[in-house]
Protein backbone atom coordinates (compact mmCIF):
# COMPACT_ATOMS: atom_id res chain seq x y z
CA UNK A 1 0.00 0.00 0.00
CA UNK A 2 1.67 3.36 -1.31
CA UNK A 3 0.21 6.32 0.60
CA UNK A 4 1.31 10.02 -0.64
CA UNK A 5 0.85 12.75 2.04
CA UNK A 6 0.45 15.71 -0.41
CA UNK A 7 -0.17 19.48 -0.65
CA UNK A 8 2.54 19.72 1.94
CA UNK A 9 3.53 23.44 1.98
CA UNK A 10 7.30 22.42 3.63
CA UNK A 11 8.76 22.39 7.29
CA UNK A 12 9.40 26.43 7.18
CA UNK A 13 5.93 26.14 8.91
CA UNK A 14 6.27 24.08 11.97
CA UNK A 15 2.72 23.68 12.41
CA UNK A 16 2.74 21.81 8.71
CA UNK A 17 6.03 19.38 9.73
CA UNK A 18 4.27 18.31 12.89
CA UNK A 19 1.33 17.35 10.73
CA UNK A 20 3.49 15.18 8.99
CA UNK A 21 5.64 13.83 12.27
CA UNK A 22 2.44 12.85 13.82
CA UNK A 23 0.79 11.09 10.92
CA UNK A 24 3.79 9.20 10.16
CA UNK A 25 3.26 6.81 13.36
CA UNK A 26 -0.08 7.23 13.28
CA UNK A 27 -0.39 5.42 9.81
CA UNK A 28 2.49 2.97 10.96
CA UNK A 29 0.44 1.83 14.21
CA UNK A 30 -2.50 1.63 12.24
CA UNK A 31 -0.53 -0.01 8.71
CA UNK A 32 2.68 -1.25 9.77
CA UNK A 33 3.90 -2.68 6.16
CA UNK A 34 2.04 0.81 4.43
CA UNK A 35 4.92 2.86 1.89
CA UNK A 36 4.30 6.33 3.15
CA UNK A 37 6.20 9.10 0.60
CA UNK A 38 5.28 13.22 0.58
CA UNK A 39 4.64 15.41 -1.71
CA UNK A 40 6.17 18.71 -0.85
CA UNK A 41 6.01 22.25 -2.44
CA UNK A 42 9.19 22.66 -0.44
CA UNK A 43 11.26 19.69 -0.14
CA UNK A 44 14.52 20.86 1.08
CA UNK A 45 13.01 22.07 4.48
CA UNK A 46 12.09 18.67 4.97
CA UNK A 47 14.97 16.03 4.36
CA UNK A 48 14.72 15.34 8.37
CA UNK A 49 11.43 12.85 8.62
CA UNK A 50 12.12 9.55 9.74
CA UNK A 51 9.41 6.81 8.03
CA UNK A 52 9.22 8.41 4.46
CA UNK A 53 10.48 6.11 1.72
CA UNK A 54 10.73 9.10 -0.70
CA UNK A 55 10.24 13.16 -0.98
CA UNK A 56 8.74 14.19 -4.11
CA UNK A 57 9.30 18.27 -4.84
CA UNK A 58 5.93 19.11 -6.49
CA UNK A 59 6.61 23.07 -6.31
CA UNK A 60 4.50 24.32 -9.06
CA UNK A 61 5.81 24.97 -12.57
CA UNK A 62 4.80 28.19 -14.21
CA UNK A 63 3.61 27.90 -18.10
CA UNK A 64 5.86 30.19 -19.83
CA UNK A 65 4.42 32.24 -22.63
CA UNK A 66 3.68 31.26 -26.31
CA UNK A 67 4.16 27.74 -25.56
CA UNK A 68 1.92 24.86 -26.75
CA UNK A 69 0.91 24.65 -23.66
CA UNK A 70 0.27 28.29 -23.30
CA UNK A 71 -1.72 28.28 -25.99
CA UNK A 72 -3.92 25.29 -25.22
CA UNK A 73 -4.64 27.25 -21.35
CA UNK A 74 -5.69 30.33 -23.30
CA UNK A 75 -8.09 28.38 -25.33
CA UNK A 76 -9.84 27.14 -23.10
CA UNK A 77 -10.00 30.49 -20.12
CA UNK A 78 -10.81 32.55 -23.14
CA UNK A 79 -13.02 30.46 -24.65
CA UNK A 80 -14.56 28.36 -22.31
CA UNK A 81 -13.83 30.40 -19.36
CA UNK A 82 -12.71 26.98 -18.04
CA UNK A 83 -9.42 26.87 -16.02
CA UNK A 84 -8.78 23.13 -15.48
CA UNK A 85 -6.02 22.74 -18.18
CA UNK A 86 -3.43 25.27 -16.85
CA UNK A 87 -4.07 23.87 -13.17
CA UNK A 88 -3.54 20.38 -14.20
CA UNK A 89 0.02 21.73 -16.43
CA UNK A 90 1.36 23.90 -13.19
CA UNK A 91 0.61 20.87 -11.04
CA UNK A 92 2.35 18.36 -13.54
CA UNK A 93 5.08 17.32 -10.52
CA UNK A 94 1.92 16.32 -8.65
CA UNK A 95 -0.53 14.64 -10.95
CA UNK A 96 2.77 12.24 -12.61
CA UNK A 97 2.62 10.92 -8.95
CA UNK A 98 -1.34 9.41 -9.44
CA UNK A 99 -0.38 6.45 -11.34
CA UNK A 100 1.99 5.13 -8.98
CA UNK A 101 0.32 5.49 -5.55
CA UNK A 102 -3.21 3.68 -4.12
CA UNK A 103 -4.05 6.25 -1.43
CA UNK A 104 -4.06 10.26 -1.14
CA UNK A 105 -3.83 12.32 1.97
CA UNK A 106 -4.39 15.87 1.60
CA UNK A 107 -2.47 17.09 4.45
CA UNK A 108 -3.26 20.89 3.77
CA UNK A 109 -5.17 21.17 7.08
CA UNK A 110 -5.86 24.89 6.11
CA UNK A 111 -6.16 24.76 2.14
CA UNK A 112 -9.93 24.96 3.01
CA UNK A 113 -9.56 28.06 4.82
CA UNK A 114 -8.75 30.91 2.91
CA UNK A 115 -11.02 31.58 0.05
CA UNK A 116 -12.06 29.47 -2.77
CA UNK A 117 -8.80 27.24 -3.81
CA UNK A 118 -9.92 26.04 -7.76
CA UNK A 119 -6.93 24.31 -8.36
CA UNK A 120 -6.84 22.54 -4.99
CA UNK A 121 -10.23 21.31 -6.77
CA UNK A 122 -8.73 19.88 -10.23
CA UNK A 123 -6.05 17.90 -8.36
CA UNK A 124 -9.17 15.88 -6.38
CA UNK A 125 -10.93 15.20 -8.95
CA UNK A 126 -8.33 13.90 -11.16
CA UNK A 127 -7.35 11.75 -8.56
CA UNK A 128 -10.69 10.36 -7.90
CA UNK A 129 -10.91 10.14 -11.62
CA UNK A 130 -7.97 7.31 -11.75
CA UNK A 131 -9.93 5.72 -9.22
CA UNK A 132 -7.67 6.28 -5.86
CA UNK A 133 -8.65 6.66 -2.59
CA UNK A 134 -9.29 10.47 -1.54
CA UNK A 135 -8.22 11.33 2.47
CA UNK A 136 -8.79 14.63 4.22
CA UNK A 137 -6.18 14.75 6.93
CA UNK A 138 -6.78 16.74 9.88
CA UNK A 139 -8.63 19.39 8.24
CA UNK A 140 -10.24 22.66 9.80
CA UNK A 141 -13.18 24.20 8.03
CA UNK A 142 -15.20 27.28 8.96
CA UNK A 143 -18.80 28.16 7.77
CA UNK A 144 -17.64 30.71 6.15
CA UNK A 145 -15.14 29.48 4.23
CA UNK A 146 -17.88 27.04 2.25
CA UNK A 147 -18.90 27.85 -1.25
CA UNK A 148 -21.11 25.33 -3.47
CA UNK A 149 -17.68 23.94 -5.05
CA UNK A 150 -16.22 23.93 -1.78
CA UNK A 151 -18.57 21.55 -0.78
CA UNK A 152 -19.00 19.88 -3.72
CA UNK A 153 -15.09 19.08 -3.85
CA UNK A 154 -15.34 17.87 -0.04
CA UNK A 155 -18.39 15.41 -1.26
CA UNK A 156 -16.05 13.19 -3.32
CA UNK A 157 -13.47 12.58 -0.84
CA UNK A 158 -13.33 8.51 0.36
CA UNK A 159 -12.99 10.06 3.93
CA UNK A 160 -12.90 13.50 5.93
CA UNK A 161 -10.72 13.55 8.96
CA UNK A 162 -11.55 16.69 10.76
CA UNK A 163 -9.33 17.79 14.00
CA UNK A 164 -11.97 19.37 16.33
CA UNK A 165 -15.83 19.08 16.41
CA UNK A 166 -16.80 22.48 14.66
CA UNK A 167 -15.87 21.51 11.69
CA UNK A 168 -17.38 18.01 11.80
CA UNK A 169 -21.06 19.72 13.01
CA UNK A 170 -20.34 22.59 10.09
CA UNK A 171 -19.77 19.46 7.45
CA UNK A 172 -22.31 17.22 8.43
CA UNK A 173 -24.82 19.95 8.88
CA UNK A 174 -24.04 20.61 4.68
CA UNK A 175 -24.30 17.12 3.94
CA UNK A 176 -21.29 15.73 3.24
CA UNK A 177 -21.63 12.58 5.35
CA UNK A 178 -17.69 10.51 5.18
CA UNK A 179 -16.53 12.58 7.89
CA UNK A 180 -15.31 11.70 11.04
CA UNK A 181 -14.11 13.37 14.49
CA UNK A 182 -10.90 12.86 14.74
CA UNK A 183 -7.80 14.70 16.44
CA UNK A 184 -4.73 17.59 15.57
CA UNK A 185 -2.04 14.39 14.96
CA UNK A 186 0.41 17.07 16.69
CA UNK A 187 -1.50 16.07 20.03
CA UNK A 188 1.04 12.68 19.90
CA UNK A 189 3.64 14.51 18.31
CA UNK A 190 7.15 13.85 20.71
CA UNK A 191 9.62 16.51 21.69
CA UNK A 192 13.02 17.27 22.07
CA UNK A 193 14.99 19.07 24.51
CA UNK A 194 17.59 21.46 24.38
CA UNK A 195 19.66 23.74 27.22
CA UNK A 196 17.72 26.82 28.07
CA UNK A 197 18.78 29.89 26.96
CA UNK A 198 19.95 32.47 29.08
CA UNK A 199 17.34 34.52 31.31
CA UNK A 200 15.16 31.78 31.62
CA UNK A 201 13.61 31.08 34.81
CA UNK A 202 12.82 27.03 35.19
CA UNK A 203 8.71 27.22 36.34
CA UNK A 204 8.40 30.94 35.88
CA UNK A 205 8.79 31.06 32.20
CA UNK A 206 5.46 32.16 30.04
CA UNK A 207 5.91 31.71 25.86
CA UNK A 208 4.67 34.02 23.82
CA UNK A 209 3.98 33.77 20.11
CA UNK A 210 2.25 36.85 17.66
CA UNK A 211 2.15 36.24 13.74
CA UNK A 212 2.39 38.55 10.99
CA UNK A 213 -0.84 36.66 9.81
CA UNK A 214 -2.70 37.84 12.86
CA UNK A 215 -1.63 41.57 12.50
CA UNK A 216 -2.32 41.80 9.10
CA UNK A 217 -6.26 40.35 9.59
CA UNK A 218 -5.41 42.86 12.44
CA UNK A 219 -3.64 45.59 12.10
CA UNK A 220 -4.58 46.81 15.52
CA UNK A 221 -3.79 43.76 17.66
CA UNK A 222 0.06 44.78 17.67
CA UNK A 223 -0.42 48.09 19.84
CA UNK A 224 -2.85 45.44 21.95
CA UNK A 225 0.17 42.81 21.92
CA UNK A 226 2.50 45.29 23.30
CA UNK A 227 -0.01 46.29 26.01
CA UNK A 228 -0.24 42.23 27.28
CA UNK A 229 3.67 42.35 27.42
CA UNK A 230 3.80 45.71 29.53
CA UNK A 231 0.73 43.94 31.29
CA UNK A 232 2.71 41.18 32.44
CA UNK A 233 6.03 42.74 33.10
CA UNK A 234 4.33 45.49 36.11
CA UNK A 235 2.17 42.43 37.22
CA UNK A 236 4.33 39.49 37.70
CA UNK A 237 7.77 38.31 38.18
CA UNK A 238 7.91 35.71 34.86
CA UNK A 239 10.56 35.62 31.92
CA UNK A 240 8.74 36.41 28.52
CA UNK A 241 9.86 34.33 25.51
CA UNK A 242 8.75 34.87 22.65
CA UNK A 243 8.40 32.45 20.78
CA UNK A 244 8.49 32.09 16.37
CA UNK A 245 6.33 28.89 15.09
CA UNK A 246 6.71 29.50 11.31
CA UNK A 247 9.74 31.18 9.50
CA UNK A 248 8.31 31.93 5.62
CA UNK A 249 9.06 35.12 3.47
CA UNK A 250 6.16 37.58 4.23
CA UNK A 251 4.55 35.19 6.79
CA UNK A 252 8.01 35.24 9.52
CA UNK A 253 6.62 34.82 13.15
CA UNK A 254 10.79 35.77 14.27
CA UNK A 255 10.82 39.04 12.32
CA UNK A 256 7.21 40.28 13.89
CA UNK A 257 8.92 39.12 17.62
CA UNK A 258 12.51 40.53 16.80
CA UNK A 259 10.29 44.11 16.57
CA UNK A 260 9.15 42.98 20.07
CA UNK A 261 12.35 42.64 21.62
CA UNK A 262 13.28 45.43 20.04
CA UNK A 263 10.73 47.41 22.18
CA UNK A 264 11.54 45.78 25.16
CA UNK A 265 15.69 45.87 25.22
CA UNK A 266 16.29 47.18 27.79
CA UNK A 267 14.69 44.21 30.14
CA UNK A 268 16.31 41.12 30.54
CA UNK A 269 13.29 39.43 31.65
CA UNK A 270 12.39 39.63 27.41
CA UNK A 271 14.12 36.45 25.96
CA UNK A 272 13.38 35.58 22.29
CA UNK A 273 14.30 31.65 21.04
CA UNK A 274 16.13 31.64 17.60
CA UNK A 275 14.64 31.00 14.35
CA UNK A 276 16.44 28.09 13.01
CA UNK A 277 14.70 25.15 15.03
CA UNK A 278 12.63 22.24 13.99
CA UNK A 279 9.19 21.71 15.11
CA UNK A 280 10.11 19.04 17.75
CA UNK A 281 12.98 21.29 19.61
CA UNK A 282 10.07 24.41 19.61
CA UNK A 283 7.88 22.12 21.45
CA UNK A 284 10.69 20.71 23.89
CA UNK A 285 11.08 24.69 24.90
CA UNK A 286 7.13 25.32 24.83
CA UNK A 287 6.93 22.04 27.66
CA UNK A 288 8.75 23.37 29.60
CA UNK A 289 6.92 26.88 30.03
CA UNK A 290 4.58 27.59 33.04
CA UNK A 291 2.29 29.38 30.70
CA UNK A 292 1.63 30.08 27.10
CA UNK A 293 0.15 32.45 24.86
CA UNK A 294 0.04 31.84 21.31
CA UNK A 295 -1.21 32.88 17.87
CA UNK A 296 0.09 29.87 15.73
CA UNK A 297 -2.50 26.94 16.29
CA UNK A 298 0.18 24.32 16.52
CA UNK A 299 2.70 26.19 19.10
CA UNK A 300 -0.72 26.10 21.58
CA UNK A 301 -1.32 22.23 20.47
CA UNK A 302 2.67 22.04 21.83
CA UNK A 303 1.51 23.52 24.86
CA UNK A 304 -1.87 22.03 25.13
CA UNK A 305 -0.14 18.60 25.02
CA UNK A 306 2.04 19.24 27.32
CA UNK A 307 -0.47 20.07 30.21
CA UNK A 308 0.89 24.22 29.72
CA UNK A 309 -2.27 26.76 30.47
CA UNK A 310 -2.60 28.51 26.87
CA UNK A 311 -4.62 31.25 25.86
CA UNK A 312 -5.25 31.93 22.58
CA UNK A 313 -5.05 34.98 20.13
CA UNK A 314 -7.33 32.54 17.64
CA UNK A 315 -8.25 33.33 14.48
CA UNK A 316 -9.96 30.91 12.54
CA UNK A 317 -12.80 27.68 13.78
CA UNK A 318 -10.03 25.39 14.55
CA UNK A 319 -8.14 27.20 17.59
CA UNK A 320 -12.30 27.45 19.00
CA UNK A 321 -13.02 23.78 17.81
CA UNK A 322 -9.63 22.59 19.81
CA UNK A 323 -10.58 24.50 23.14
CA UNK A 324 -14.46 23.44 22.97
CA UNK A 325 -13.02 20.21 22.70
CA UNK A 326 -10.75 20.16 25.32
CA UNK A 327 -12.52 22.44 27.94
CA UNK A 328 -16.42 22.45 26.92
CA UNK A 329 -16.54 25.55 25.65
CA UNK A 330 -13.82 28.15 23.83
CA UNK A 331 -12.08 28.81 27.08
CA UNK A 332 -8.95 31.95 26.77
CA UNK A 333 -9.59 31.99 22.88
CA UNK A 334 -9.59 35.80 21.77
CA UNK A 335 -11.60 35.91 18.09
CA UNK A 336 -9.96 37.96 15.78
CA UNK A 337 -11.78 41.52 16.75
CA UNK A 338 -10.95 40.78 20.14
CA UNK A 339 -7.20 41.15 19.63
CA UNK A 340 -6.90 44.61 18.81
CA UNK A 341 -8.71 45.04 22.58
CA UNK A 342 -6.22 45.43 24.86
CA UNK A 343 -8.42 46.03 28.22
CA UNK A 344 -10.06 42.34 27.25
CA UNK A 345 -6.55 41.11 26.44
CA UNK A 346 -5.17 41.87 29.37
CA UNK A 347 -8.58 40.40 31.67
CA UNK A 348 -8.14 37.07 29.10
CA UNK A 349 -4.23 37.03 30.44
CA UNK A 350 -5.50 37.40 34.14
CA UNK A 351 -7.79 34.65 33.99
CA UNK A 352 -5.27 32.18 32.80
CA UNK A 353 -2.72 32.92 35.42
CA UNK A 354 -5.43 32.90 38.03
CA UNK A 355 -7.07 29.75 37.15
CA UNK A 356 -3.77 27.30 36.51
CA UNK A 357 -4.01 24.78 38.96
CA UNK A 358 -7.68 24.47 37.64
CA UNK A 359 -6.36 24.38 33.57
CA UNK A 360 -3.79 22.49 34.08
CA UNK A 361 -5.89 19.13 36.11
CA UNK A 362 -8.05 19.81 33.06
CA UNK A 363 -5.77 19.22 30.24
CA UNK A 364 -4.00 16.05 32.32
CA UNK A 365 -7.50 14.42 32.04
CA UNK A 366 -8.23 15.26 28.64
CA UNK A 367 -4.92 15.69 26.68
CA UNK A 368 -4.48 11.44 26.97
CA UNK A 369 -8.16 11.06 25.58
CA UNK A 370 -7.25 13.83 22.47
CA UNK A 371 -4.27 11.48 21.72
CA UNK A 372 -6.04 8.26 21.20
CA UNK A 373 -8.37 10.59 19.12
CA UNK A 374 -5.07 11.36 17.28
CA UNK A 375 -4.60 8.28 16.63
CA UNK A 376 -8.76 6.93 15.47
CA UNK A 377 -7.37 8.38 12.19
CA UNK A 378 -5.17 5.54 11.14
CA UNK A 379 -7.59 3.00 12.19
CA UNK A 380 -10.24 4.89 10.16
CA UNK A 381 -8.09 5.35 7.46
CA UNK A 382 -7.23 0.91 7.49
CA UNK A 383 -10.72 1.11 7.10
CA UNK A 384 -11.75 2.69 3.80
CA UNK A 385 -8.77 0.44 2.32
Amino acid sequence: MKILLFFHGGSKNRGCEAIIRAAIPIIKKAMPQAVINIASFDPESDQHFDGINTIYDTSWKPIKRFTWHWLISFFYVKFMGNEDYAHKVINKKLIDLVPNHDVFLSVGGDNYCYGEQPWVYVIDRYIKSAGKKLVLWGASIGEEDLSEAKINDLKQFDLLLVRESLTYEILKSKGITKVQLCADGAFIMQKEELPLPEGWQIGNTIGFNYSPLVWKMNPNSKDAVVTLINHLLATTEMTICLTPHVILPDNDDYLMLKELKELFSDDPRIILLPNNLNALQYKGYIARMRFFIGARTHATIAAYSNYVPTMVLGYSVKSKGIAKDLFGYERLVLGLNELSDSSKMCTTCDALLRDEIEIKTILNNRIPEIQKMAFKAGELLREIL
